[in-house]
């Protein structure tokens, strides 16, 4: 195997645990409250301005910044959940998606309009974590960020697993998630669930933000794209799965990274590539369970002679 191959292997899964991070929000959202929350990167945008202003500006620790930041969007979540998503949700499918929408032009301008389109980062806040890395047999060279996050993203994932499987909260998410009519009769509060589920999507927005502004530089504008890793990560992986975000985020990791080794052109082109052969895939296979199995998708039946 070639060095670059090799390199762009190990390069793509530690983005892949980026891309999880980034995807557990927006699966814990529609998992829950079943709805797709279009304003997801641009929350994360939000949550890496306030970790930026709190930086720059107050002259506060990054570890400080972070810390303030979470729980700040996630009170933001549990609020917007109450105020705004649940009255989109009682009108019917299609409004809350037009109001993520509205949510998500409003906080792009609005940033534009404090921040200016300069490009930010935390790199330089964060001394030599944003250049730092080890040197691996091979000539593989493997950064401490990335290796850091993905790390973070493995804690984070198996915290939100626990908190699913052991807590009363957890119980109450899977419950309302599976049926929140049953669950309101077995006691459970699926609004007070939904404001949760919500302020933890909006608190993993956030984390995700300060990784990206760690990693690269942001704009008020840079939510879209992140919005699409995100979903493709969630797609590839399986709506309302925790741990298939994290295969989701390596796969389309690794599609991105294979690809550049091609063209940059190419890294981008390779995951939506990827997205749309899981799609096809599943098409297929669900066609084939219809109509008995693979053999009798295949047959093409011949013209009749009656």
């Amino acid at each position: 195997m070639s060095e670059s191959l090799l390199n762009a292997l190990v390069q793509g899964v530690l983005l892949g645990g980026y891309y999880a991070i980034i995807a557990a929000g927006l699966s814990l959202m529609f998992g829950v409250v079943r709805f797709i929350n279009l304003a997801h990167g641009d929350l994360l945008v939000l949550g890496a301005m306030l970790a930026l202003i709190a930086v720059e500006a107050l002259g506060w620790p990054v570890w400080l910044a972070v810390a303030t930041v979470i729980p700040l969007m996630a009170a933001l979540g549990w609020a917007l959940q109450r105020l705004m998503f649940e009255r989109a949700l009682a009108a019917g499918p299609l409004l809350p998606i037009l109001v993520t929408l509205g949510l998500g032009a409003t906080l792009q301008n609005g940033m534009f309009g404090l921040f200016g389109s300069n490009t930010r980062s935390l790199g330089a806040h964060i001394g030599d974590l944003s250049w730092s890395g080890w040197s691996l047999p091979g000539g593989l060279r493997v950064g401490t960020l990335p290796v850091l996050t993905f790390a973070l993203a493995i804690a984070v994932l198996g915290l939100m697993h626990l908190m699913l499987r052991r807590t009363p909260l957890g119980r109450a998410i899977r419950a309302t998630a599976q049926d929140p009519g049953a669950a309101e009769l077995s006691g459970v509060d699926a609004r007070r669930v939904h404001r949760a589920a919500a302020a933890i999507a909006f608190a993993l927005a956030a984390l995700g933000g300060v990784l990206l502004a760690m990693r690269a530089q942001v704009t008020p504008f840079a939510g879209p794209p992140q919005l699409i890793f995100a979903f493709e990560a969630v797609v590839i992986g399986g709506i309302g799965s925790l741990w298939g975000t994290l295969i989701g985020g390596i796969v389309l990791g690794l599609a991105q990274t294979l690809g550049g080794t091609i063209s940059a052109q190419v890294s981008l082109l390779a995951g939506h590539l990827v997205l749309l052969a899981v799609l096809g895939w599943r098409v297929l296979r669900d066609e084939a369970a219809a109509r008995g199995g693979w053999i009798a998708l295949m047959r093409v039946k011949g013209p009749s002679h009656d």
